[in-house]
């Protein structure tokens, strides 16, 4: 496939949608990026009335922006919250632990831009929630605290193994 370098917002394919609070819809504008060994990426995401865009959540590794096309929206940012409206840009630094997220809780669609790498490693934590994703384990979980040794074989299975097979 050739590189086309220019996505059509109106050809992108529409996902998620739905109802309820997790109901926003969004459109990759950078498909062919990643196949081009990119790592950087624009979604248009759109939150209907009483929608969320995601988990409050911070990223270990992705620096994310978010640029405001239209509508109201609200960001949940640490333990502030402030109104976002058209031309607003929001930075989230990576490795902050500030957590971000968005949302509409107005009368009328919240369309904005999110932009960010995207990072074969990255670690999100979700604070609300205690859920943890290892991207590189394609895993979202809750991680439990143990002593590094814990739950070790003893003894090690290394010491009973025969070199000679």
């Amino acid at each position: 496939m050739t590189f086309d370098p220019v996505t059509r917002t109106a050809d992108a394919p529409v996902e998620g949608g739905g109802e309820g609070p997790w109901s926003a819809s969004w459109r990759v504008l950078t498909p062919h990026m990643r196949d081009a060994g990119g790592t950087l990426g624009v979604v248009e995401n759109t939150l209907p009335p009483g929608a969320v865009g995601c988990p409050f959540h911070w990223h270990l590794r992705e620096d994310e922006v978010f640029y405001v096309l239209s509508g109201r929206g609200r960001l949940r940012y640490g333990d502030t919250v402030r109104e976002l409206g058209p031309d607003d840009c929001v930075s989230c630094p990576a490795g902050t632990e500030v957590a971000h997220q968005l949302a509409n809780p107005y009368d009328a669609p919240f369309v904005y831009l999110a932009i960010g790498p995207r990072d074969p490693h990255e670690v999100c934590t979700y604070p609300d929630s205690g859920k943890v994703m290892v991207r590189g384990l394609r895993a979202v979980g809750y991680l439990e605290r143990a002593d590094y040794m814990a739950g070790e074989p003893d003894p090690p299975v290394v010491l009973s193994m025969d070199p000679e097979g």
